[in-house]
């Protein structure tokens, strides 16, 4: 099967064309060239936003299955379905499961919970491109496959709710210097972590399908843990107590300052999220999720701090932390007063 990666060296994405090599697949990766490669693809070196560019590139090459990493809008969705419209016997389209009703009306999701997002313009901007897709599909037989990924990571650095410009180090090192942790809400909305490598199972499952076509699928782990075990497996691995300070979801985006939460968290992060994945598994019965939610963390925990180059400190999200602590502590302090009029 001859396969088109459009991006293919992403934190998803690498774990799938790995997989799709010891397929025996005919594997191409189409993008910037900023990323070394794996040994045996073969490589376009092209901007995709530079449309007349890839059409030059792509020439007559046609694919079974054109695989799309770096999609966001319904420009990018447009864009896809006239270069590949007569190149592709299937076009697979990473969206995003941030994408379903905020908030949930039921906490069991599924495909056919209702997309809407108001906290969050990158969902709005998925769930456009998804439409444009999908449109394409029922007028004209555009044979799309929409993949929706939840939180996936790779295993090299540690899941957290809130971090700053530079990376989740800095989150750890408050852990170890002992320092307040904050978690939103209360710590007990369900969250859930999946492993690149367990995705790619069902993601390549789900390559040259044909039952796969005109439809979309979420690709989770069946696990869920409270953000409050989350953090606690980490400050475990790390040898130390963890010292949470839970403040209010709402607060934390109002008082982002330069990053601006609230997509990430009311758009996301603090909705309890627990995914039914039977429609994926009826395509694909033997997928199954063997990186465990704990272990999946421990071992993200062990890898940075093994690899100097993943603790890049982060002194502005620190000082936004001890910003935020000081207003809790501040406002806890203000009531304890008022109580003792």
């Amino acid at each position: 099967m001859k396969v088109l990666f459009i991006g293919g060296t992403g934190t998803i994405s690498t774990d799938v064309v790995r997989l799709s090599q010891e397929r025996g697949w005919e594997i191409t990766l189409l993008n910037r060239g900023n990323k070394k490669s794996p040994e045996g693809v073969n490589n376009i070196v092209v901007d995709m936003a530079d449309e007349a560019g890839v059409e030059k590139a792509l020439g007559h090459l046609c694919f079974d299955v054109v695989a799309q990493f770096i999609g966001y809008t319904a420009e990018d969705a447009k864009r896809d379905i006239r270069l590949f419209r007569t190149r592709a016997k299937q076009y697979i389209f990473i969206s995003s499961a941030s994408a379903y009703q905020k908030p949930l009306a039921d906490a069991l999701i599924t495909e056919s919970t209702p997309l809407r997002n108001p906290y969050w313009k990158y969902s709005r901007n998925k769930i456009a491109a998804e439409e444009v897709l999908m449109k394409a599909y029922q007028e004209e037989g555009f044979p799309v496959t929409i993949v929706r990924p939840s939180h996936t990571y790779n295993g090299t650095k540690a899941m957290v709710a809130l971090h700053g410009k530079k990376g989740n180090w800095q989150t750890l090192q408050r852990i170890l210097d002992g320092k307040p942790i904050i978690i939103p809400g209360d710590g007990t909305s369900l969250w859930t972590l999946t492993h690149s490598s367990d995705f790619a199972k069902a993601y390549v499952g789900l390559m040259g399908n044909p039952h796969a076509i005109g439809h979309a699928f979420h690709i989770t782990s069946d696990e869920s843990m409270t953000w409050n075990q989350i953090y606690e497996i980490i400050a475990d691995t790390l040898g130390k107590t963890l010292n949470a300070l839970h403040v209010s979801s709402d607060f934390l985006a109002r008082h982002s300052g330069p990053y601006d939460f609230t997509g990430e968290l009311l758009g996301d992060k603090a909705n309890t999220v627990k995914f039914d994945n039977s429609k994926v598994k009826r395509l694909i019965p033997d997928f199954v999720c063997t990186v465990s939610m704990a272990e999946g963390q421990r071992n993200a925990v062990r890898y940075m701090l093994t690899h100097p180059e993943m603790q890049t400190l982060d002194p502005e999200f620190d000082e936004w932390c001890d910003q935020i602590v000081a207003a809790q502590l501040a406002a806890d302090a203000a009531f304890d007063a008022l109580k003792n009029k």
